[in-house]
């Protein structure tokens, strides 16, 4: 089960990013569904994983058309509700030659997701193995998430994206099992300053501190560090050519989980994430890169 945002994505393809001032051509203009929630539900769900999704989006026509894409993808959808307070939350993200991009985000209906939504939602928990979690809604609102899931005996996963400017709560973090973050999201909540991977370890120390059990962090092209059960592992990146890493973090998040409910090891569910992941690089999109369980062949 999934909590977290839906968004609708509005892209753009440039030759550079724009500079302050700056009016530019760009090309290859597209909508998708989107929202680090959302994305990682689907990602979930196209890999033949039971799914359900908690949230929020607004009553207009990107709202309805969320909870549409979420059924035709096979995603229990009794948890997302409809809301007149915002409209639903949008995301506009320019996308450059090297497969980088700039996003910007108009939180909307995610942002009144409340922890009262959550406690009305109970009745999913029972029936979640694994509570994946990430930062696009209220902290309050991921936190009592958190601890539902923890109550009913789920496996809490916690992506703490984008990366949080305030320490995140003890009362959230002490529910987490497994927290992915990035190396600028690790830095954040670790106060350790990330310079290459010989800081990862002090980085993944002073997490676990705040009480997290295992911690994978994710370097981009290099692959995922992490440390499970005391031992740091490194799994490397498969080497593809990325068109747009839109995303990729999301379908790693999503497959890793997936992988962890059929039983596999943690070290095998990264491997798998990472697969996922370097083939959602190689399309354009967010939910729309992301690959069905035959596309992968580990």
């Amino acid at each position: 089960m999934v909590v977290g945002s839906a968004n609708t994505d509005m892209v753009i393809s440039a030759e550079h990013f724009p500079q302050p001032g700056e009016t530019m051509m760009g090309h290859s203009f597209m909508t998708n569904h989107g929202g680090k929630g959302a994305n990682q539900v689907v990602a979930a769900a196209r890999l033949e994983g039971d799914t359900a999704f908690i949230g929020k989006v607004g009553d207009d026509q990107f709202g309805h058309s969320t909870i549409e894409m979420m059924k035709q993808e096979g995603i229990d959808v009794t948890g997302l509700t409809v809301t007149s307070e915002q409209p639903s939350g949008v995301a506009l993200i320019t996308t450059v030659a090297s497969g980088e991009n700039s996003i910007i985000i108009d939180s909307g209906a995610n942002g009144v997701l409340s922890p009262a939504d959550i406690q009305a939602a109970e009745g999913l928990f029972e029936n979640a193995g694994i509570v994946l979690l990430q930062l696009e809604t209220p902290v309050d609102t991921v936190t009592e998430a958190a601890a539902l899931g923890k109550k009913h005996g789920a496996y809490v996963v916690l992506n703490p994206a984008p990366a949080p400017k305030e320490p995140l709560p003890e009362a959230l973090l002490k529910n987490v099992d497994l927290l992915i973050p990035n190396e600028t999201e690790a830095g954040y909540i670790s106060g350790v300053n990330i310079s290459g991977d010989e800081d990862i370890p002090a980085a993944m120390t002073e997490i676990q501190k705040l009480g997290v059990k295992d911690v994978i962090i994710t370097v981009g092209s290099r692959g995922v560090c992490a440390r499970i059960d005391g031992e740091v592992v490194n799994v490397p990146a498969f080497k593809v050519k990325a068109v747009d890493t839109t995303a990729a973090g999301d379908t790693f998040c999503g497959a890793l989980c997936v992988a962890l409910a059929n039983g596999k090891p943690l070290v095998e569910a990264i491997r798998f994430g990472c697969k996922a992941s370097s083939i959602s690089v190689t399309r354009r999109g967010a939910q729309m890169s992301m690959p069905r369980l035959s596309e992968i062949d580990l």
